[in-house]
């Protein structure tokens, strides 16, 4: 029982870390410069919680020289994804901004099962788990559709709609590559004997591509003090800390009641943080009517993702 309530809470807690850098994006006026931030901020959680955990920090010779060159770069894809995330955010709030990479993730992972990518075990596509897709598919139309019946079809709207689609299908692709993240993680969790040892590198390498980009795109990190300068509220800076943390319970709640299980339980959290952010405006965020369609759509689509996941 407590494990379900805490897959369920910070899964929960979790949706709320987009509401929040997409703040802070606004104070530093560059998302890169905000997934950056939150990033570092991760870094030094994940440090801390090895630390006092005893486990090592240092990775053995033999392991850089023999492992796939892959194995070490889930962190770009995380950064890439939490970037857009940050994007989206304004673009199509709370709900969506969950919604739309949890396809992208759900499909991109049924792919990687298929084909046994980056060393994981292969999953055979069977009727399930079209059945599954088929739901998610029909969730996330119900989700979403409410919001494009408009009393007229403007030029305007038209427009807006098109832009709308286009924003959600980089959503998609943002959940695709938290797929590959999630596998190679995994992978590199396995030859390192220890999930939050792959989570610090996974975290440490995605912070030093921020850093690159934000040098060469923005060639000044200075934004990074208007937070303080324009006293930003104190929680502006833990979006990190509860990516940390996210992770970190995933890997207790994996060893307590099986990964799918977790992830289910994790989905189910994150979908009822997106809706209660985006329903209440929490985090300075825009407030919107949640639809009584767009909570089935997304039980809907929550039944899809079990049987993806579990059958």
């Amino acid at each position: 029982m407590l494990a379900i309530f805490l897959a369920i809470t910070f899964g929960a807690i979790f949706a709320g870390q987009t509401a929040i850098n997409a703040q802070l994006s606004k104070f530093v006026i560059s998302p890169f410069l905000a997934s950056m931030i939150s990033f570092i901020v991760g870094v030094v959680f994940l440090t801390i919680t090895l630390f006092i955990s005893g486990s090592p920090i240092g990775i053995p010779l033999d392991l850089l020289v023999n492992q796939p060159v892959y194995i070490w770069l889930g962190g770009i894809c995380g950064a890439i994804a939490l970037t857009i995330n940050i994007l989206l955010f304004p673009k199509l709030g709370s709900v969506q901004t969950t919604i739309m990479p949890v396809l992208g993730m759900t499909l991109m992972s049924m792919i990687i099962d298929q084909y046994g990518w980056f060393n994981s075990m292969q999953y055979s596509f069977g009727l399930s788990r079209g059945v599954g897709v088929l739901l998610v598919l029909i969730g996330v139309f119900l989700a979403i559709a409410v919001q494009d019946k408009p009393p007229q079809l403007s030029k305007t709207f038209q427009e807006g709609l098109l832009n709308q689609w286009g924003w959600r299908l980089i959503g998609v692709m943002a959940g695709m590559l938290l797929g590959i993240q999630v596998a190679i993680n995994g992978q590199l969790g396995k030859v390192l004997h220890s999930p939050t040892q792959a989570a610090l590198i996974s975290f440490f390498v995605g912070t030093i591509i921020l850093i690159m980009i934000v040098g060469i795109r923005d060639r000044s990190y200075i934004n990074i003090k208007e937070p303080i300068r324009q006293s930003a509220p104190w929680w502006i800076w833990i979006g990190g800390i509860l990516g940390g943390s996210y992770v970190l319970i995933n890997v207790y709640l994996v060893g307590q009641i099986g990964n799918g299980q977790t992830v289910i339980l994790l989905l189910f959290g994150q979908i009822t943080g997106s809706l209660i952010v985006e329903r209440f405006g929490l985090f300075n965020s825009f407030k919107k009517q949640i639809m009584p369609i767009q909570i089935f759509g997304l039980i809907v689509m929550l039944a899809g993702v079990i049987l993806i996941r579990v059958f």
